[in-house]
Order: C-alpha cells, then structure tokens, then sequence
C-alpha cells in the first residue's frame, strides 16, 4: 500500500512537472497593428479620403445647425406676432429640421452609417493583409498565441491544440456535430 502511494505521488509530481513544462513550451508574439498600418502607404492614402468625406459631412451637418439657430431666433424674435396656425407652421418647420439633421448625422456617421462603411471598404484589404502576415509568421515561427497591442489586445492568432470552443459546448450541452 505504501509503494502505491509513493507511486502515486511520484506520478502525481512528474505529471505536474510535464505540464509546466508544457506550458514553459508555448511561444507568445505581440505586434502593434498601428505602427505596421502607418508604414504602409495605402493606409494614409485611405485615412486622406476618409478625412475628405468626414469634413464635407460635417460641414453640411453645421450647415443645417445654423439654418435651424436662425429659424429659432427668427420663431423667438417674431413668436409674439404670430397667430396660433402660424406658430404650429414654424414650429413643425423647426422640427423638420432638427429631424433632418439627425436622419443625415445617422445616415453619414451611425453605426451603419456611409463612413463606417466606407472605412471598411477602404480598409479591410488591408487589414487582409496584415492579418495574412501575421498568420504566416506564427506559422513559420511556430507561434501559439499572436496578440495585437495596439489599443485593446485582441488575440489575432491562436494555436488550435488550444482552442477549446468544443469541450465548452459539450459542456453546455451543445451539439458539435453541426458546428
């Protein structure tokens, strides 16, 4: 019984060494997706155009703020004057464009606004690029994990031995025949 045990502990501490061993074994590579994107000269070619596009959008949007600033002043100025049909007219025209200027500040610059599509279109080949780059040399490298550090740290690649997407949604439950 004693010799199963020291067996046991023998075993138990090999295992361990093996597994930091293991994990010693693992080669982590960082990169800074800025500094490559502004060595890149299509890049700032793109960052040109989307610069020219945001200032005209932004110019028409202060445009429509300042013809809505003088329809205020204007309502303010003569409100007194104004019969109730008349107040209702200038008020809706007030509120048509404030509308207006939303719709167009959601249209250029929302979440699926032209800038944001613009941007990537302009910039996912690019980002293509670096990516593929990326991928190649943790591949010849025999990188496990690659991250970005730019900003955020976003795991850009990964070793699959270590991807553990399937053992977690067995563990939910998850059927992984259909994934």
């Amino acid at each position: 019984m004693k010799k199963l045990t020291a067996f046991l502990i023998l075993l138990g501490g090999l295992t361990a060494v093996a597994t930091s061993t293991l994990q010693a074994q693992q080669k982590i590579g960082f990169y800074d997706s800025e500094e490559i994107l502004s060595a890149i000269p299509e890049y700032s070619g793109v960052q040109q155009q989307l610069t020219l596009l945001s200032s005209q959008w932004k110019e028409e949007i202060r445009e429509l703020e300042t013809e809505i600033e003088s329809l205020e002043e204007d309502f303010e100025a003569k409100e007194v004057l104004y019969t109730d049909e008349i107040r209702e007219e200038r008020l809706a025209e007030i509120n048509r464009k404030k509308q207006q200027k939303e719709q167009l500040i959601a249209q250029k610059f929302g979440p699926d606004g032209e800038y944001f599509t613009r941007q990537r279109e302009l910039l996912e080949p690019i980002q293509r690029q670096v990516f593929t780059a990326v991928r190649a040399i943790a591949r010849r490298q025999d990188f496990d994990y690659i991250f970005d550090r730019s900003g955020d740290v976003y795991m850009v690649y990964a070793n699959e031995e270590f991807n553990l997407n399937e053992d977690i949604m067995q563990e939910l439950g998850i059927d992984t025949e259909d994934n």
